[in-house]
Formats: C-alpha cells, structure tokens, sequence
C-alpha cells in the first residue's frame, strides 16, 4: 500500500492553524512590550511627579567626575567651612580635609550631644580645652578653632588625611576619615569656586527670610568679601571669578535658611524651585562682570 499522503485541502486547516498561534504569540509579545513601555513611561513620570513635589529638599555638589549630595543643613555647614579656609588663605587640602572630618563626627550637622561632653560640627569638647559650650555650637568659631589646630600640624597638606585629622581630633577611630576624603574634596572644590556651576539645591517655596543687612554680614564674615545692600538684594564683587563663584555657592548652599530666591555669578543664575532642574545654573537675565555676585531674597 502506498503511504497516506495528505492532500493539499487536508493541510490548510493545520497550517492556519499553525499561523493562528504564532500570530497571537507575536501579537502576545507585542502587546507585553507596549505594557512594559506604558508602565515605565508612567513609572518614570510618577517618580519625576514624586520627587518634584514631596521629595526631601537636597543640594548635590559635582566636582572631579562625581557628584555627592546632601541636607541644606549639611550642604550650609559644609560652606561655612570652606568659606572660612578662603578668608583665612588657607589651600583648598585644608577644606577638604576639615569637610571630612566634619562629615565624620557629625554628620556635617551642629549637633547638641556626643561621646561624653563633644558637640558640634567636630564634636569639640569643652572639657579639652576647645571652648565654651555656646562657643562650640558656633560654626564659625568651631572651624576656626579646627583651623587653628589644623595649621599647627607640619606638612598637613601632604600627609594622609588620617593622620592629619587623628592630630586635630585625637579619636577613637581614626581610620574612619578616610572614608569621607572624596566627599570632602568634591564639597571643597565646588564651595570653594574652583569648580563653577557645580553646586545647586531643590528647595520649596522661601518661608523664612534673613534681612539683608544680616545676610551680607554674614558673607563678610565667613568668607571675608565685602557685600553691599539693594533693597532686596545683596551685591558683593570677588577679587576673582573663582572667589566670586565661591560667594554664589555660598549663598546657593544657605538658600534654605536664609529665603534666598536666586543667585547670579557673572552671566550665569541660580534659581530656587522644587525640580531637579535647581541643581543647575542657567543663563542669566542680564550679564554682568564675571566677578560679580548678586544674591535675592524673598
């Protein structure tokens, strides 16, 4: 007998058959991909939406091919002390290395408690001779009291940081600096203005505002540049455009507690808002000389 060999007529409901399933795997694998781009899509602009409205307030600090961020209040004390190391002369390594000491034992926060009786940025304690309570809780005069021991150390500038910071603080852990010396250096480099445009914050809406006088004192005093009051405004010049950026990132890094609502260096501005885009600098309004640092408040 001749094998069964299927007619043409017989095959045709196998191979639509056939057809029908592979088109609705493909049509199965398309419809999951456009699921997959529908809910990314929608996952991404949830998140964008998240963050834009009820994220925490941040600043980032990008120098060196890395970007670090913190707190407003963390990112204030951090520019408090660098602009200290500037108006004092010191090179950036002291920043740098004082921002790491800070992140360490605080946190970069003006802290009221510690190991037996340390407080503040560098956890000082009054017991060793660094001051006063009150005096410790002062950031300016616990960096410069950090300075003043820091410049006591020969050759701090090239030992490694935790040597250097161990003879300052005298801790119990001091391999622990370490850890924070990139930190510090992207912080000081930005702070300090060798890194222009690289430090910005998200903020919400001003609530609080520092008068100006007040404000202008305050950049006089950490960063040593004398500053001058418009209405609203605060104006000051840097004997540099380094120096100039270091007053922007100043007020930029303060912007939380003191209501600043913009900052302009040069032809270049910072305006608060909510949305990532305030971690940037865009194109000012008006130009101005490259030197020149215009801080706004509320």
């Amino acid at each position: 007998m001749r094998p069964f060999m299927p007619t043409t007529e017989a095959l045709i409901p196998q191979m639509a058959v056939g057809y029908g399933r592979r088109r609705r795997r493909w049509v199965g694998r398309i419809l999951l991909l456009v699921l997959v781009a529908v809910v990314g899509g929608a996952g991404y602009i949830g998140y964008s939406t998240f963050t834009e409205n009820f994220g925490t307030p941040e600043c980032r600090a990008t120098a060196l091919g890395q970007s670090v961020t913190f707190s407003p209040e963390q990112s204030a004390n951090a520019a408090t002390i660098t602009a200290i190391a500037l108006k004092r002369g010191l090179p950036p390594r002291a920043a740098t290395i004082a921002n790491a000491t800070a992140i360490q034992e605080s946190k970069l926060r003006n802290i009221r408690f510690g190991d037996r009786d340390s407080l503040g940025l560098f956890q000082q304690r009054p017991s060793q001779g660094w001051g006063t309570a009150a005096q410790i809780l002062d950031p300016v005069y616990a960096t410069n009291r950090f300075y003043d021991a820091l410049v006591k150390i020969d050759g701090y500038q090239s030992l490694e940081i935790t040597k250097v910071a161990q003879k300052v603080q005298r801790s119990a852990t001091p391999l622990a600096y370490a850890d924070h010396e990139q930190e510090g250096r992207v912080l000081a480099s930005t702070l300090a203005g060798y890194s222009p445009e690289g430090f910005g914050c998200r903020l919400n809406s001003a609530t609080v505002s520092t008068p100006a006088d007040t404000l202008a004192a305050h950049l006089t005093t950490e960063l040593g540049l004398p500053a001058t009051v418009e209405g609203t405004k605060v104006r000051a010049k840097g004997r540099s455009p380094q120096e100039a950026w270091a007053a922007g990132s100043w007020a930029v890094a303060h912007a939380e507690a003191d209501g600043i609502t913009s900052v302009t260096v040069g032809d270049r501005m910072w305006t608060r808002a909510r949305g990532a885009a305030a971690w940037s600098w865009q194109a000012a309004k008006s130009t101005e000389a490259q030197n020149s640092v215009t801080i706004t408040r509320m």
